[in-house]
């Protein structure tokens, strides 16, 4: 599995609420690993979640989690999170 934020190969982990990259810190267990993640969904979620959460980037108790970040593999979310990275550090 991968890093949902720096990218980084981390190994088979089992994520909980207060899991974190090994290389980078960030949390696991938030909206952006999750394989429900769905921007521009009902509450960004393709799970029939009942609250909304705001902070996507940060750890949640959402019981629908799944962590969707398994290969390096590109799609379309992830090459938009990867322009926004690439924003945030030049100008963050």
């Amino acid at each position: 599995m991968i890093c949902w934020k720096c990218k980084k190969e981390i190994g088979e982990l089992s994520v909980s609420r207060t899991t974190e990259c090994p290389e980078c810190k960030a949390d696991l267990h938030v909206c952006k690993a999750c394989k429900f993640f769905s921007p521009g969904s009902h509450y960004d979620c393709k799970e029939t979640v009942e609250d909304p959460i705001s902070e996507k980037e940060r750890a949640n108790f959402c019981d629908w989690f799944k962590y969707g970040v398994i290969s390096g593999a590109d799609s379309s979310n992830d090459k938009a999170a990867a322009a926004r990275n690439a924003f945030d550090a030049l100008f963050g």
